[in-house]
């Protein structure tokens, strides 16, 4: 592997990290700004000139990678944009919403983010990517807020300006390990050979051991391979070696996790029956249909989410923005953890600018909004969100972490299923885990 992230053991205060936004960009900003167009994109028909009543935001993800990609992400953010502007704006305000592809590049995510302070933004709103430490020390030299990120890495429950509506990989693995502790014998996590991949082993043991289990088998695969055939043969050995208790195979690698379904439905047949689980992310309803539904190697898994199953009514506002602004864009999937967690990040977002009045709408006047106690309902989606300076995780380096909760989820005859009643806060499992 490559170089090591840089932790923060220690989060500033938000007085040292904003900055005065007044004046314009240098004019060598202005020029890098320029050359970025061709990754970004802006909302049509939103008005693109300086007026007083327009306010900018911004949200990336990647897309046509070898990777993980989230093209729904910004596309729903175009949707709503244009959903909001007609029906008047927000308070008044019309939105304008830049789109840019973080390409899954730590250099792309920093153009992203140099691109967002260039042209005013005042912040960035239901967001992927894995390069917390490319693009969060712009946007902290900015002041500008990231609401909503996808909660992939250790930097976004970490940074102040960060305010995250779920718990991230965190809350997930952890969730899915207390599920597992009951359920299987010896457990094979098998997880991207990244910086971001190192984070999950001791999420996942945490709610293992909660449970009086052993470790997961931490077993590293290529992020970007077109076959997981050695990685499939590792993981059933480990999960079969259980004196008799059938053991389980956690595959947790993204867009990548249905390639390696597709090595572990060929090579399982030489070794004893294992169940399998994963985290809402690494397969949704899509990915259960093409691996062959009831008959595919998803049925009877364990699924931890962050929010309720997609058919759930209080998907229906967000589902009539895409009917109404976006019928056929295939790129938008409902179901995608992705797409939800851009509405709730945009419905945090929306009340934070509700919430100024007549005032100025700034990232200065937002992030006094949010940090000044301001309570955010998502419509039951989330608990209520509101965010503190240090939360209860900060023990654990997990300071802006606010939402624990996690639903759980299983694969029934080909669907997937809410498989128990309401969310579990996983907060106490997670102070345990030995990050």
């Amino acid at each position: 592997m490559t170089g090591r992230r840089r932790i923060r053991s220690t989060v500033l205060p938000r007085s040292l990290v904003r900055h005065a936004r007044a004046g314009a960009p240098a004019a060598g900003a202005l020029a890098a700004c320029s050359a970025l167009l061709a990754g970004c994109g802006i909302v049509p028909g939103v008005a693109q000139g300086s007026e007083d009543d327009t306010i900018t935001v911004m949200t990336w993800a990647p897309e046509n990678t070898g990777a993980t990609n989230k093209p729904g992400m910004p596309a729903f953010a175009e949707a709503y944009g244009r959903w909001v502007n007609d029906h008047g704006g927000i308070d008044g305000h019309r939105l304008k919403v830049l789109t840019c592809n973080e390409r899954d590049d730590a250099v792309a995510a920093a153009r992203c983010a140099r691109r967002a302070v260039a042209e005013n933004a005042v912040a960035v709103v239901g967001s992927y990517s894995q390069h917390g430490d490319a693009f969060l020390p712009t946007l902290e030299a900015a002041g500008i807020p990231y609401i909503g990120g996808y909660g992939l890495t250790h930097d976004e429950f970490t940074s102040p300006l960060s305010y995250p509506v779920n718990g991230g990989q965190p809350a997930l693995l952890a969730g899915l390990g207390r599920t597992l502790a009951d359920a299987c014998g010896p457990v094979a996590l098998v997880r991207p050979d990244t910086i971001a991949g190192d984070q999950l082993p001791p999420l996942l043991d945490s709610g293992l051991a909660a449970g009086g289990h052993d470790p997961a088998g931490d077993l590293r695969a290529a992020e970007a391979a077109t076959s997981y055939g050695d990685a499939a043969e590792r993981a059933l050995e480990h999960a079969a070696d259980g004196a008799g208790e059938k053991g389980c195979v956690v595959p947790a690698l993204g867009d990548r996790t249905g390639t390696f379904m597709d090595s572990f439905r060929r090579a399982r047949g030489d070794h004893p029956e294992v169940r399998t689980a994963t985290v809402l992310g690494s397969v949704d309803q899509t990915v259960l249909d093409a691996s062959g539904g009831a008959s595919g190697p998803y049925e009877g898994a364990y699924v931890t989410g962050w929010y309720p199953e997609a058919g759930d009514a209080r998907w229906k506002p967000m589902k009539e923005v895409i009917r109404a602004e976006a019928f056929g864009d295939n790129r938008i999937d409902p179901a995608d953890a992705g797409v939800q967690t851009t509405w709730i990040a945009y419905t945090v977002f929306r009340q934070a600018v509700e919430s100024l009045g007549d005032g100025e709408v700034t990232a200065d006047t937002l992030t006094g909004a949010l940090d000044g106690g301001l309570k955010i309902s998502t419509g039951n989606l989330t608990p209520t969100l509101r965010w503190k300076f240090q939360d209860t995780l900060a023990s654990i380096g997990l300071p802006r972490l606010v939402n624990a909760n996690v639903t759980l989820q299983q694969v029934e005859k080909g669907r997937l299923v809410s498989a128990a009643d309401g969310f579990t806060d996983v907060t106490a499992t997670l102070k345990d885990a030995a990050l």
